[in-house]
């Protein structure tokens, strides 16, 4: 009889997943978890079984942008699949931007709100995008307190009814570049009363928005990105016309495929000033903070979904006598992406925790500060833990890691943007000294780290213990010494330092974690996945180095 492979199955997403149900009862109250676990075990169901099927059978479907009616009349419209529509309705009706804004369960609704986004993401085809732009542009809204667009537009962003929620895009991306957007050449001039803009925008993600935040530099303004000033767009009018605007093209990208990017023009869109008429780089800083907390818990998400794929597979697939499961090597694999992955989760989700506590008046100044620096450091970090996860997934399946009709190729091409939009690792690290040198971010943080650390006592973690604290002094040192040196210096190694502090976190959360768990829990699991998570390395500072001659020639190979 011929072989044929037996598939692999991913079964309910939250029941499977011991690390998100863990870190569920040590950080919400019984009640409210009891309150949301029937909607947890739901969704995880849908995104472990009927999601999943429907993002395969759709898996070749992509926008199509239709630039003229039957009779000629250009519309420039882009019509997305059906699943798109699909993943939608899920969102609005689970709330996965409304339950952040509905204040159900007070501070603890951000871990709530992102437990769904987690949950869903990789089963949705980055129909997560939209959402963390939708929420992003509400917390804005709402964080400048501009009364006629809080009205106008929150209300729709944070709907659960799917015919009247809104999602938002954000459209900063210039053909002078993405990051810096000091750059940007779109010109807002007066027109009576209103604001029109002019200019072209390279990279517009979600453009079926029905709004979207963006700059551009009211005429008369210096250059540099104190001349911008942050804009609302309304796509459409209410016969359904586009607002001044001409979409080019859709973009033909590496992954991302069912989510439809275009090329545009602005060619006098009306808009609207929500915080002044400067500084708009500033003032989109709400929105970063809440895009880059949804792409680290998506990092994380796309990990989860890696580790599983792979782990049941290997109690399927029998090579050289036996499942891979059973196989020294392969248990070595999967323990490390675990290890990896656990880390991760506990970092992104601090920030979720702390984002919580933050927006229902519950931080403190320390707790402030070490937020401040873990937005960019929990993006870059977790980003790059999820490429380097998706590749080992696929590898763990050989050469069905590489068919595409398995949708595992899709895991690593939408995984991939992870470390590019919201900010590169480079641009991040940058932000991160930033965050030490102009909010004094550096001492909350470390201070943070230790007390994460206090109550650990049970013998083995010792060594994940010194381990964080360890490597986190250290790049306090290399700081100083850098910064001594020169700002060259301190540049060139911004990289490193900041995924130092970023491990250095993630591995005192995940330690922290592990002596709760096993008092609480009885739970060893935990603690063998910091002690994996540590031995793969926390001080990434003196892994490399050159001085700047050095530094320069091996770059350009001259």
């Amino acid at each position: 009889m011929t072989f044929i492979q037996e598939a692999f199955e991913l079964g309910n997403h939250f029941t499977s997943d011991r690390v998100l149900q863990s870190y569920l009862r040590r950080w919400l109250p019984s009640e409210v978890l009891e309150e949301i676990r029937p909607q947890l075990e739901r969704v995880g169901a849908d995104a472990g079984g009927r999601l999943w099927d429907l993002s395969m059978s759709a898996r070749n479907e992509e926008p199509e942008l239709i630039h003229f009616d039957p009779w000629g009349r250009r519309i420039d419209e882009i019509r997305v699949p059906a699943a798109w529509k699909e993943y939608a309705r899920v969102a609005a009706e689970e709330g996965l931007v409304a339950t952040a804004y509905d204040g159900a369960h007070g501070g603890h609704s951000r871990i709530h709100q992102f437990a769904l986004a987690y949950l869903l993401d990789r089963s949705t085809h980055t129909y997560s995008c939209p959402l963390a732009m939708t929420d992003g542009a509400a917390r804005t809204l709402l964080h400048h307190g501009h009364e006629g667009l809080i009205a106008e537009a929150v209300g729709h962003l944070t709907s659960r009814d799917p015919d009247a929620m809104w999602t938002a895009g954000q459209w900063m991306t210039e053909r002078t570049g993405g990051s810096d957007v000091g750059l940007s050449e779109t010109v807002a001039r007066k027109d009576g009363d209103s604001w029109r803009l002019h200019g072209t925008k390279w990279f517009t993600s979600a453009t079926t928005s029905e709004m979207a935040l963006t700059l551009a530099r009211p005429e008369g303004n210096p250059a540099g990105g104190r001349g911008l000033a942050l804009f609302h767009v309304q796509v459409r009018d209410e016969e359904g016309a586009l607002n001044g605007i001409t979409i080019h093209r859709l973009k033909e990208k590496l992954g991302t495929k069912m989510l439809p990017t275009a090329e545009l023009t602005l060619d006098g869109a009306l808009a609207t000033p929500v915080a002044g008429l400067d500084n708009g780089i500033r003032n989109i800083t709400p929105l970063l903070n809440i895009t880059r907390t949804w792409n680290a818990v998506c990092s994380v998400g796309s990990m989860r979904m890696g580790v599983a794929l792979a782990r049941d597979f290997a109690s399927r697939r029998v090579a050289f006598g036996a499942p891979l499961s059973e196989k020294a090597l392969h248990q070595d694999t999967l323990g490390g992406m675990q290890a990896e992955f656990e880390g991760a989760f506990h970092l992104a989700f601090e920030v979720v925790r702390l984002l919580g506590r933050e927006e229902h008046g519950e931080i403190s100044d320390p707790e402030r500060g070490t937020l401040r620096l873990l937005f960019p450091l929990a993006k870059l970090l977790t980003a790059r833990q999820a490429v380097a996860g998706a590749s080992e997934a696929l590898e763990a399946f050989g050469g069905a890691g590489y068919v595409e009709d398995t949708g595992l190729p899709r895991l690593l091409r939408d995984t991939q943007v992870l470390s590019i939009w919201e900010g590169t690792t480079n641009v991040l690290s940058l932000d991160s000294l930033r965050a030490i040198a102009r909010d004094g971010a550096l001492e909350p943080f470390l201070a943070h780290l230790q007390g994460c650390l206090e109550g650990v006592s049970h013998e083995r973690l010792g060594g994940c213990t010194a381990d964080a604290l360890g490597a986190a002094s250290a790049a306090a040192q290399w700081l100083k010494s850098a910064g001594a040196e020169s700002q060259e210096a301190m540049e060139a190694g911004a990289r490193r330092f900041a995924l130092t502090l970023g491990r250095a976190m993630s591995l005192a959360l995940l330690t922290a974690h592990a002596q709760w768990a096993l008092d609480t829990e009885g739970d060893d699991l935990p603690m063998l996945a910091a002690e994996r998570y540590a031995s793969a390395g926390v001080d990434l500072l003196h892994s490399a180095g050159h001085d700047g001659a050095a530094r320069r020639r091996l770059a350009m190979d001259q």
